[in-house]
């Protein structure tokens, strides 16, 4: 088994763009889960570091090349980027080696002819990778963020507009640095149950940071995997942002509510939400797809949650059934994701400003559609996972003028810290500044009834 040529068949498929490389490897890992731990490290690590690292990469590349990197075959163009990667980022690999191993494999996949232009540019980049002359700070700063923190650079433009360019370089350094995986405790735990649990996670060589945010979340570090850890097949927690876990808090769920989420998979703030309820009440988690409702009942029926009702329904679509039944209603609608790029590293790649005017058409349409769900006086606890005001802030007022709602401050729901930014009804939650994905959420209260098929 040559694990290097598993991540250069993983680098070729997600050229094609048939599929997101989160799955992808997830896929591949367990195609060959006989692999060691460490090999399995291995082809994880280079695969989601070579499509984070791509534009940098490629940067490199261009200037030790005769040949343009969107000139180069496929296969050569994936391979000469994954050992750039570990040349740059691996300092544990012997760079003689990955120039010696990428000389062989561009052999084998039948570029023999290649080999000598293969060896010779990756040796030029180890000879001068201290050396690297990047865009300069000083007179092109944008372009500067755009390469070194390999971020598109029209979206390196829209962060800056957006939030400064200060803020920018934060958000793009916090997209660099793979996060821990936050997990949210079920709050049923007493302290000392969560103290145990948390102990035996650190005890299997887990690293395990309490949240600054809120008591029963913690981010886990060094682990193989959420499903290894124990508690997880019991129950006792579920994997959840804190920004997402924020979105049940603002809502202040009383007992006896009735909660619906329409674009709920897979899960988190419905099943968050179920927990707040202590038993009572309902929650009626919606999504599109049998695949989506599957992950739903999945994640409910470990958490236990037996006040959850699963039902496949499209947002766009209105269900007469659920009309002005819902204390608290959760819109967290499809948006261009920007806020989990360190997440999903290829959402950077693939999204466009074309894709983002169409899915506030289609955010519109699913707003308008299920603000019937709600009773009066009703709470809509709006968000998405994106940062993008046309998404957010915009669409919050587009809300607010078209269907009769308000924004309610959620000051005294949220933690201290985040007070001040919460009086005003909204929050944008930005990677590098507030510890978190890049989440929006807005808090509204309806004020008239509207009528199902009716604005």
């Amino acid at each position: 088994m040559n694990i290097r040529e598993v991540v250069l068949d993983i680098l070729l498929e997600l050229s094609r763009q048939k599929e997101y490389s989160n799955i992808l490897i997830g896929a591949v890992l367990e195609k060959y889960d006989y692999l060691d731990g460490r090999q399995k490290a291995f082809i994880k690590h280079v695969s989601e570091g070579t499509i984070e690292y791509r534009i940098r990469i490629d940067y490199i590349l261009e200037r030790f090349s005769s040949v343009p990197v969107g000139k180069m075959k496929p296969l050569i163009r994936e391979l000469m980027r994954m050992s750039c990667y570990q040349i740059l980022f691996m300092d544990n690999i012997p760079d003689a080696a990955v120039c010696n191993e990428a000389v062989k494999l561009a052999k084998k996949r039948g570029f023999r002819p290649l080999q000598g232009y293969v060896n010779g540019v990756l040796r030029a980049v180890v000879r001068e990778k201290d050396n690297i002359a990047y865009p300069d700070r000083q007179t092109s700063f944008r372009e500067y963020l755009s390469v070194y923190y390999s971020m598109p650079l029209w979206l390196t433009e829209h962060f800056c507009n957006a939030y400064g360019e200060k803020q920018c370089e934060k958000i793009l350094q916090a997209f660099m640095n793979r996060g821990a995986v936050s997990i949210r405790l079920q709050e049923t735990l007493d302290r000392q149950e969560r103290d145990r649990l948390i102990a035996a996670w650190r005890r299997a060589g887990v690293t395990v940071r309490e949240n600054p945010y809120l008591p029963y979340a913690v981010e886990v570090e060094k682990t193989e995997g959420v499903r290894s850890l124990e508690g997880y097949e019991e129950g006792a927690f579920a994997v959840q942002d804190v920004s997402s876990m924020l979105a049940a808090e603002a809502a202040d769920i009383r007992d006896g509510n009735t909660v619906i989420d329409v674009c709920a998979a897979p899960g988190g703030k419905a099943l968050h939400a179920a927990a707040k309820l202590n038993g009572t009440g309902t929650v009626i988690a919606c999504d599109v797809s049998r695949y989506k409702t599957d992950k739903i009942r999945e994640n409910r029926d470990r958490l236990c949650a037996g006040n959850v009702t699963v039902i496949e329904r499209d947002a766009r679509v209105c269900d007469p059934e659920l009309v002005g039944r819902a204390d608290v209603l959760f819109v967290d609608v499809p948006c261009s994701g920007l806020g989990v790029i360190g997440k999903k590293q290829d959402i950077k790649y693939r999204v466009t400003p074309e894709a983002m005017e169409q899915i506030v058409i289609l955010q519109k349409e699913i707003a308008g559609n299920v603000i019937q769900y709600l009773k009066p006086d009703g709470i809509m606890i709006y968000s998405t996972c994106t940062m993008n005001p046309e998404e957010n802030e915009k669409m919050t007022d587009w809300i607010c003028r078209e269907y009769d709602m308000q924004t309610v401050s959620m000051a005294q729901n949220v933690p201290d810290a985040l007070k001040e930014e919460a009086e005003k009804g909204w929050i944008q939650l930005l990677p590098g500044i507030h510890g978190t994905d890049g989440f929006f959420l807005a808090k509204l209260r309806r004020n008239r009834q509207h009528e199902c098929g009716r604005d």
